[in-house]
C-alpha cells in the first residue's frame, strides 16, 4: 500500500510539472476548457513526456430563457 501511494503521488507530481512547463498555470482559469485540460494533464502524469498532450473541450449548459 505504501509503495502504491508513493507511486501515485510521484505520478501526479510529474503531471503537475508537465502542466507547469506548458504554461497552464499562468493567468487565471477562464473557462471549463482550461480547468479540464489542466486536470487531465495532471492525471496523465509522466505520459505527457511520451507525447501525450490531452486537451478537453467542454461546454457548460446555458440557463433557459
Amino acid at each position: 500500500m505504501r509503495i502504491a501511494s508513493i507511486a501515485l503521488i510521484l505520478w501526479l507530481i510529474a503531471g503537475a510539472v508537465a502542466a507547469g512547463q506548458r504554461g497552464y498555470y499562468t493567468g487565471s482559469v477562464g473557462d471549463c476548457n482550461q480547468a479540464a485540460t489542466i486536470a487531465v494533464t495532471v492525471l496523465a502524469g509522466p505520459l505527457n513526456y511520451f507525447g501525450m498532450n490531452p486537451k478537453i473541450a467542454c461546454q457548460i449548459p446555458q440557463p433557459s430563457k
